[in-house]
């Protein structure tokens, strides 16, 4: 179990060896153009996998559709609007509060739907982006059965996206090797009790004061990301180098206790 003392035996023993300095923030680098993954036309939606099927966050939808600068507010006005309109019992029955992560890393319930869902709720929406969406919705529910069936395509589609909006391939090297010791870094977590939002968060937060002396919100701030964006898709290779490190020495430390013990 991950106590709290623990964890800052682990990120004081990390601040010490860390290297990593605050003012790379600001190196570009050969970090591309747009400095977010493109899902839909740059944007990003967030989804989650559930019941053998995506459910999508309907504000970050809202976002990418009509580019509202509070797509909180737009979709709290168009849930007025269709309740008035007599479509309250539909939209109870399309809305699923799910939890997914926001831009300080931890986890909270957001209005989502599924593929059906989001199709009537953009009837509701008027965008000239409505239709390439539709198919762009579409190929996502397939994209995640061909995964399914064989896991490698999912990082392939990565790389290939990447590629496409003119990342280096340096660049997407480094971006797949961080993806891995976190993935690493977080099995930990998760096999020693730690809570997948919260203490993900706050451990998430500690690897990012011990290098750059800023919170995951903080940094965004900094660069000027959406919550919707990953923030790590908006790195320099350096950037990305000292994150990776800074998630390797915590590994390697948890490890090396197991073995002690």
């Amino acid at each position: 179990m991950l106590t709290s003392t623990k964890i800052l035996v682990i990120f004081s023993l990390l601040k010490r060896k860390s290297v990593l300095l605050c003012s790379i923030i600001y190196v570009e680098g050969d970090c591309m153009k747009n400095n977010k993954l493109a899902l839909f036309e740059e944007k990003e939606i967030r989804k989650i996998w559930k019941d053998e099927k995506w459910y999508f966050s309907i504000i970050d939808i809202i976002f990418v559709l009509t580019d509202s600068n509070n797509s909180r507010r737009y979709w709290s006005d168009l849930k007025i609007k269709l309740k008035k309109e007599g479509y309250n019992t539909e939209l109870y029955e399309i809305i699923v509060q799910l939890k997914v992560q926001s831009s300080d890393g931890k986890k909270y319930k957001t209005d989502c739907a599924d593929a059906k869902g989001v199709l009537r709720i953009i009837q509701s929406i008027p965008s000239p982006k409505a239709e390439p969406f539709k198919l762009w919705l579409a190929s996502v529910g397939s994209e995640r059965i061909d995964e399914i069936n064989n896991p490698e395509l999912a990082m392939n589609r990565m790389k290939e996206v990447y590629e496409k909006k003119g990342y280096s391939k340096s660049w997407i090297e480094q971006r797949e090797r961080g993806i891995t010791t976190r993935h690493n870094l977080t099995d930990e977590w998760k096999e020693r009790g730690a809570n997948i939002g919260k203490d993900y968060a706050i451990l998430t937060n500690e690897i990012y004061k011990s290098g750059f002396d800023l919170t995951a919100k903080q940094y965004r701030d900094i660069k000027g990301i959406h919550e919707s964006r990953n923030l790590r898709d908006s790195m320099t290779n350096i950037e990305l180098a000292l994150t990776n490190l800074g998630e390797l020495l915590p590994l390697k430390y948890i490890k090396k206790t197991i073995l002690l013990e």
